[in-house]
């Protein structure tokens, strides 16, 4: 079997996109992962393309609101009490992530990301074929109280110095936009600009599809090292190309430690259910930021899913989250039918103060990182997968990366 000239590590959302757009480069790329196309947080998320959500969510806002959502057990926001000890560090790095000169540098880097990924989306969705899966419906952030919505205001006036259109809105306007919401949510802000996809597992499975068509291999194979030397890299199960793309998710960082790196990735155990497609009538995405969800209208179904529970990737699920959840939208949606919903759970690549890692490894420059997204992994998957092109082939990246470099830490 002839050498690839580059191996991508990851077949979700960001290891895809990047492989099509280094195939679109004229190279010849093989994709390994240990389950195959679609298999994680890529098949389970929202379906959007939150370009507007710059704000990282390591922020004062989310230090004030933590205490009492880990107070709740089902709430937004949990740690496992056996997974307490370990998550320690990073808790550290991320209570240190909120101060406020970091998280302007933060958002100014987080913006970079999402202008490049909004100017990529389209061009990258029409090369593979699949424009026809975007939607533009936006989404709808409610609030139960004049308080909570007053509390919003500065992140709202961070998105207006960068450009992002959006605009508050009294109950009587909401309901015109998205009628069946309950009469708690007295304001809202919506942003026209917040597009999403179809259903995120077909988008997945059709990028598949694109790169197989365009001579591309996916192969299901577990990496666990890498190791480079002066012409390739070697890997796992006699694998090797000239240089190898590391986007597996929340896997990531046990790969990394092989070439010496200690990148303190975790990951944010998500939950969802979803309802069949006439479960309710939804509009937008809605966005219920105090209860840490939301509810995303995609071909599949009415998906209600989010908050963070931070276990790491061996312990066992807790589906009492997603009953929770459920149980929260059919008061906020009363005309929601609950019947026949299947729930989910899945693993966010998350660091510390919610940038990615997007560079050449420490170790080598034949390894480049693509990972810790977070939330946002479909969302910056076009930018991210420029910037791997234009790193491996030597172009000059369009926007600085120190910020998102693996030597931060």
């Amino acid at each position: 079997m002839a050498q690839p000239d580059v191996i991508v590590v990851g077949a979700g959302v960001v290891g895809l996109s990047a492989a099509l757009a280094l195939q679109m480069r004229g190279l010849d790329v093989v994709v390994l992962d240990r389950e195959g196309p679609a298999a994680g947080a890529s098949a389970g998320n929202a379906g959007a393309f939150a370009f507007t959500d710059i704000l990282p969510l390591a922020s004062p806002g989310i230090l004030r609101k933590a205490p009492r959502w880990l107070l709740d057990p089902l709430g937004p926001l949990t740690v496992k009490p056996a997974y307490a000890l370990k998550i320690a560090p990073w808790m550290f790095r991320f209570w240190r992530a909120c101060s406020p000169a970091r998280v302007e540098g933060s958002t100014v880097a987080q913006t970079a990301l999402m202008d490049l990924s909004k100017a990529e989306l389209e061009p990258f969705l029409a090369a593979t074929g699949t424009m026809p899966m975007l939607r533009r419906d936006g989404n709808l952030q409610v609030y139960e109280s004049e308080a909570e919505f007053r509390a919003s205001l500065p992140g709202w006036e961070a998105r207006t110095r960068h450009g992002i259109a959006f605009r508050h809105m009294d109950a009587e306007e909401m309901a015109e936009l998205q009628p069946g919401l309950s009469p708690r949510f007295v304001k809202g802000s919506f942003t026209p600009g917040w597009y999403s996809i179809s259903d995120p597992r077909d988008y997945v499975l059709a990028l598949a599809d694109r790169f197989r068509a365009g001579g591309g291999r996916i192969e299901r194979a577990e990496v666990t090292a890498l190791s480079p030397g002066a012409d390739g890299v070697a890997l796992d199960h006699g694998w090797r190309a000239g240089h190898v793309v590391l986007a597996a998710g929340a896997h990531s960082h046990r790969i990394a430690r092989s070439l010496g790196e200690k990148i303190p990735l975790e990951t944010e155990r998500g939950y969802n259910t979803t309802l069949p497609p006439g479960a309710f009538d939804l509009r937008t995405q809605v966005t219920f930021g105090g209860h840490g969800f939301v509810v995303s209208r995609l071909s599949s179904g009415i998906r209600v899913g989010g908050a963070v529970e931070l276990g790491g990737l061996e312990l066992a699920p807790n589906f009492r989250r997603a009953e929770a959840m459920l149980k929260k939208a059919q008061a906020f949606l009363p005309g929601l039918d609950p019947q026949g919903g299947v729930q989910w759970m899945g693993f966010r690549p998350s660091l510390p103060d919610s940038l990615p890692v997007i560079g050449h490894s420490r170790a080598s420059p034949r390894v480049t990182y693509a990972f810790g997204h977070g939330h946002l992994g479909l969302t910056q998957s076009p930018g991210t997968a420029r910037l791997v092109a234009d790193l491996v082939t030597g172009a000059a990246p369009p926007i600085p990366l120190a910020p998102f470099s693996s030597t931060r830490f």
